[in-house]
């Protein structure tokens, strides 16, 4: 396996000529520069990458956003410098020569960026230490494959675009087994890259799939996801495909979800904190902390709603009989529930079914462990299980169903300040609100289609 160690030998060698220097940006995706391997090691390595800081104040089109405290015109849209992190390098099977390298992004001063997703992750996780825990985690990413490739699916507007599968895939092997030479192709390259894959499957959408990821610390989880998700991306155009990530890409079929799932373990990790000590029982089936671990989660659910859909998209996902939820409740393996307990023993945790596969891995996993945390700060009672479709209860808190109502949300909660910081919270609130800003200046083919000619 590649390291920085044995880099100088890749280079030397001609194994490796490109290193592409990242970081996530706010949508969640790998933002940098690619050098060539020499002037990496003669420079980047020691020195860092200047990049400009308006990459955590812009939009998915790269546009500037106003509002921001952090970066904007007035301050002239500055330079912070990327510190590479010496333990995510890897290759890139699927670009030749070339190996990817994380960082951590610092001000002209050297201290931490606060608003930048790595950076927010890593105060959580420094959160759950000094509470003497460890986080375990993991996200389940769906995406739907198609035929057209990105240019020419762009070419077509995104419409009538032909699914890479002409019938629902969900556990079929046959079926799957026409998408293989590119799933199967994701699932060797990702290992190559150091991305520990369990499997693959078809999910309950016409071209639909989902290729699990082995669970890890929080950091090692997000930055496997950011690589992979962009990785699906370039390996499906290798083949002249499209690849799209979309909590819905059509009303007609299943969202695409991220199904986080986290537990708390002993500092160290060597030991699960979720399930009851042996010889003792619980109704839910977890111990006390992970009781409050839940509710925290619960509780933080609707505040913290946009960190697990932050587009206009993002809520199209959430329709009754849709396998996306839409009950703020927990149950034991019950899949209507935004949250699922499942797992024994050392495995027990919490699956939060909230997140579409459009969220930023680094966000929604903050969110998460954030609340979860308050939750145990709180000494937070966890309600009784919910059973049978929480789809058509009634009475029970239900998930944000639109972009302005989580905005809203979002700008009144306590909890969203006290977890992340008033300026994490600001910088958030700001791009939640600048999304929806744009969102009504665009004029739909719905309104045309129904309003044209008709009224």
């Amino acid at each position: 396996m590649l390291t920085l160690a044995s880099l100088p030998h890749a280079v030397q060698t001609g194994d490796i000529d490109t290193v592409i220097v990242a970081f996530p940006d706010l949508q969640g995706r790998p933002v940098g520069k690619r050098y060539t391997g020499e002037f990496f090691l003669e420079s980047v390595l020691k020195d860092g990458m200047e990049a400009c800081d308006y990459l955590f104040a812009c939009d998915v089109d790269m546009n500037p956003l106003p509002g921001y405290q952090f970066a904007n015109w007035d301050a002239g849209f500055g330079d912070v410098v990327a510190r590479v992190d010496p333990a995510t390098i890897r290759p890139l099977p699927w670009l030749p020569g070339t190996a990817m390298v994380l960082c951590d992004v610092e001000d002209r001063h050297g201290a931490p960026v606060e608003v930048s997703p790595r950076q927010i992750l890593r105060r959580q996780i420094e959160r759950a230490a000094a509470m003497g825990f460890e986080i375990k985690c993991a996200t389940e990413l769906e995406f739907y494959l198609f035929r057209e490739s990105f240019e020419e699916a762009a070419a077509r507007n995104w419409q009538n675009l032909t699914p890479h599968a002409s019938t629902i895939e969900d556990y079929q092997l046959l079926q799957t087994s026409r998408d293989e030479y590119i799933i199967g192709a994701i699932r060797r390259q990702m290992v190559e890259a150091g991305i520990p894959i369990e499997s693959s499957k078809g999910e309950a959408g016409i071209g639909q799939h989902e290729v699990n990821i082995t669970y890890s610390t929080p950091l090692e989880v997000a930055d496997r996801h950011l690589v992979f998700k962009n990785g699906v991306k370039e390996i499906a155009q290798s083949h002249g495909r499209s690849a799209t990530f979309m909590a819905k890409w059509h009303m007609d079929q299943a969202g695409s979800s991220c199904h986080l799932h986290t537990s708390v373990w002993d500092q160290g990790g060597g030991r699960s904190l979720m399930a009851p000590d042996e010889g003792t029982t619980t109704d839910s089936g977890l111990s006390p902390i992970g009781q409050h671990f839940l509710a925290g989660q619960i509780a933080g659910a609707r505040p913290l709603a946009w960190c697990f859909a932050p587009y206009l998209n993002s809520y199209r996902r959430y329709i009754p009989d849709s396998w996306a939820p839409t009950a703020v409740v927990w149950g034991d393996d019950n899949r209507t529930c935004g949250f699922r307990a499942v797992g024994h023993g050392s495995g027990r945790r919490v699956e939060c079914r909230i997140p579409g596969s459009d969220v930023n891995p680094y966000i929604a996993l903050a969110a998460a462990i954030a609340s979860g945390l308050y939750g145990i700060e709180h000494e937070l009672p966890l309600e009784t299980g919910f059973q049978g479709n929480a789809y058509v209860a009634t009475d029970i808190p239900r998930i944000p169903s639109t972009l302005p109502e989580a905005i809203g949300l979002l700008a009144e909660s306590e909890l969203a300040t006290e977890v992340f910081g008033a300026e994490v919270h600001a910088h958030l609130l700001n791009t939640a609100q600048q999304e929806w800003e744009k969102a009504n200046r665009v004029i739909t083919d719905w309104e045309f289609a129904r309003n044209f000619e008709r009224i």
